[in-house]
């Protein structure tokens, strides 16, 4: 009997990606890292004439975001090499891609040698909902925006909003915005953020110097 394939609940919806694209300026420079079926690269391209490239190991993504049109490089992101250029685009977009990814700190010192500023989506492993399913079940938790039962996760690593900015402080750049995302609506100002969003977006730059990871 085949495992029915699950999908990732918000990372390709139209609510992220709308979201993501308010903070991308028309004719930017965009590498998408673990961008599926290359929608939002789709939508950048054509809605705000950006120059983009997509980066999917997944084939039948791969192929589709191919199909599409688009500019595609398939990369195993744990091997954390990025075969690109210095300062060769604005954005690098992240999205619900960097807890799957074996060594996180690695790739995210990697992307800003290639990208001025990032967007990282990641899930909020602090949500409320997991803390009372990890209290009162003792169990992996199984929310809407971590769907998967613990032996289907892509997921390698579980994080909550404090978890993302000490690995700021470890890594070459710091954060620019942190905007929770709670329902559909990234928020800049929210009470008891870490315990209510699903998913996280932080807008990220280059700091002047790399940090070491030790």
């Amino acid at each position: 009997m085949c495992a029915k394939k699950i999908h990732l609940p918000d990372a390709r919806s139209a609510v992220t990606n709308d979201i993501l694209m308010q903070h991308i300026e028309r004719g930017a420079r965009v590498l998408d890292l673990g961008c599926g079926d290359g929608l939002l690269l789709e939508r950048l391209r054509d809605e705000h004439e950006c120059q983009v490239l997509g980066v999917e190991l997944e084939f039948d993504s791969f192929r589709a975001a191919i199909e599409r049109g688009l500019p595609m490089l398939q990369i195993d992101l744990n091997e954390s090499t990025i075969d690109l250029p210095d300062n060769s685009f604005d954005w690098a977009v992240v999205s619900q891609t960097l807890q799957q990814v074996s060594r996180p700190l690695e790739l995210m010192n990697e992307i800003f040698r290639v990208a001025r500023k990032a967007l990282i989506v990641v899930p909020n492993f602090g949500h409320w909902r997991i803390r009372l399913q990890v209290l009162l079940q003792g169990r992996a938790p199984v929310t809407d925006s971590l769907p998967y039962e613990w032996y289907e996760s892509p997921n390698v690593h579980f994080l909550s909003m404090l978890d993302f900015r000490e690995l700021a402080e470890r890594g070459n750049f710091r954060i620019e915005k942190e905007l929770p995302i709670i329902g559909s609506q990234a928020v800049s100002r929210a009470f008891w953020p870490n315990l209510r969003a699903h998913s996280a977006l932080y807008v990220l730059e280059r700091t002047s110097q790399t940090r070491s990871e030790n």
